[in-house]
C-alpha cells in the first residue's frame, strides 16, 4: 500500500468514525474543502505536513493519533 493510500484511508476513517462531512472538517480545519476533495479523490498525492496539522486540528487528533495506526506501521518504502 502507498502512503498516499493510507493518508486518505485514515482521513475517511476519521470522517466516518466523528460522524463528519467534508464541508464539516473544512470548517474545523480552515482546510478549503476542494483542496480535501483533491486529496480523497488523487489529484493531490502528496499532502504537506502542514496541511494534514491541520486536517488533524479539526478532527480534534494529534498527528501522532493520525499516524498511530497499523496501516502505517506496516508501509514498504517508497523508493527502491
Amino acid at each position: 500500500m502507498s502512503t498516499y493510500t493510507a493518508v486518505k484511508n485514515r482521513i475517511l476513517q476519521l470522517l466516518g468514525e466523528k460522524n463528519m462531512s467534508i464541508y464539516k472538517l473544512a470548517t474545523e480545519s480552515a482546510v478549503p474543502p476542494s483542496s480535501i476533495k483533491n486529496i480523497l479523490y488523487g489529484k493531490s498525492q502528496n499532502p504537506g505536513i502542514v496541511t494534514l496539522k491541520m486536517l488533524c486540528d479539526g478532527f480534534g487528533i494529534t498527528l501522532i493519533e493520525f499516524f498511530d495506526t497499523e496501516e502505517f506501521r506496516g508501509l514498504e518504502q517508497e523508493i527502491r
